[in-house]
């Protein structure tokens, strides 16, 4: 039975590898947290100081279009990460996140993370490593989307 922050982060795929020291060293900045289904979760342009990894449930990304329309970009569910915002200066959401239904998370604090990872290089280029593949991924799959539109659209 998962009991304790470090429990929750040993069972997410997202830090899966990380050693057993680092998980301890995170732990302190991480949290139980549930968002229920219609929460808004963060809106983009505002200050972004945590993220969470999903462990059941599922959050819509979406974005404002130009008219002030919510368009639905991607949605998470288990075991993705909901947020890199609060790595890369100047930490605003890019992106806002509503839950569609009622989502289990760890919510880790992002301002301590960062803390933690000035003091601790090894763990500060691991966490780097693994959000610039989320960044990656989500790009990807924008690009994808980004395709098929213009495939049905011509």
């Amino acid at each position: 039975m998962i009991t304790t922050a470090y429990d929750l982060l040993a069972a997410h795929p997202f830090l899966t590898g990380m050693t057993p020291a680092q998980l301890e060293r995170l732990s302190p900045w991480a949290h139980r947290s549930l968002l229920h289904e219609g929460k808004r979760v963060f809106s983009e342009g505002s200050k972004a100081e945590r993220f969470w990894l999903i462990r059941d449930g599922k959050v819509a990304l979406d974005a404002q279009t130009p008219d002030g329309e919510s368009v639905v970009l991607e949605e998470l569910g288990p075991g993705t990460v909901l947020g890199w915002s609060w790595l890369f200066p100047p930490y605003r959401w890019h992106l806002g996140a509503t839950a569609v239904k009622q989502t289990l998370t760890v919510e880790m604090d992002g301002t301590g993370i960062r803390r933690l990872c000035e003091e601790d290089p090894e763990i500060g280029s691991e966490l780097y490593r693994r959000f610039i593949q989320v960044v990656v991924d989500r790009l990807q799959a924008t690009r994808q989307r980004l395709l098929e539109t213009y495939r049905t659209d011509h």
